[in-house]
């Protein structure tokens, strides 16, 4: 199964909502569906979209060079960047300045 499609059944699992469920909100029948997310059929854009908003998320794409830090953020394994710690800014002007 292509790694899309393997996201795209992880998050729909975590969703709670069935292939049938998905198809109904995007109005494709599930056999339709299950073809198209399995890689046997091409999908179009608007159909990815609607997919997307039924599972209450985005597609996007990412460059190469990123994309295992990306893997390791969504997975859990890896934080973002700690937007309460003081910047470089912060500390070199310290307390007193602001």
């Amino acid at each position: 199964m292509p790694a899309f499609a393997t996201q795209l059944r992880q998050l729909r699992t975590a969703r709670g909502l069935s292939l049938s469920e998905v198809g109904r909100l995007i109005g494709m029948a599930a056999p339709n569906l299950s073809v198209a997310l399995n890689g046997k059929q091409d999908v179009r854009a608007s159909t990815l979209d609607a997919i997307a908003t039924a599972l209450d998320a985005e597609w996007v794409l990412v460059p190469r060079e990123h994309l295992a830090e990306i893997q390791r953020i969504v997975a859990g394994k890896a934080q973002g960047p700690d937007r309460a710690a003081p910047t470089s800014v912060d500390l070199l002007l310290g307390d007193d300045h602001g």
